[in-house]
């Protein structure tokens, strides 16, 4: 899956994963391969990025997250 984290100032973070956590309004949720797609605000929190190169986190103060055809993108 593509994953983008963009903020209003510059691009956090671009690449394949293989699985995001993320912090949204009514919880934490996980997103793999083939999900469904969907749009969700995201709560201040932690995004947990998960690829082969292994473990990577990044802090956020809220935002939105769409997910679409292998797609992820958090505007944060």
């Amino acid at each position: 899956m593509q994953l983008d984290i963009i903020t209003a100032d510059k691009d956090i973070f671009s690449g394949e994963v293989t699985a995001v956590t993320l912090p949204g309004s009514k919880g934490r949720f996980q997103v793999l391969n083939n999900h469904a797609a969907l749009i969700s605000s995201l709560d201040k929190g932690t995004v947990v990025v998960e690829s082969r190169e292994g473990k990577k986190e990044f802090s956020i103060g809220g935002g939105v997250v769409e997910v679409l055809n292998n797609k992820i993108t958090v505007l944060a």
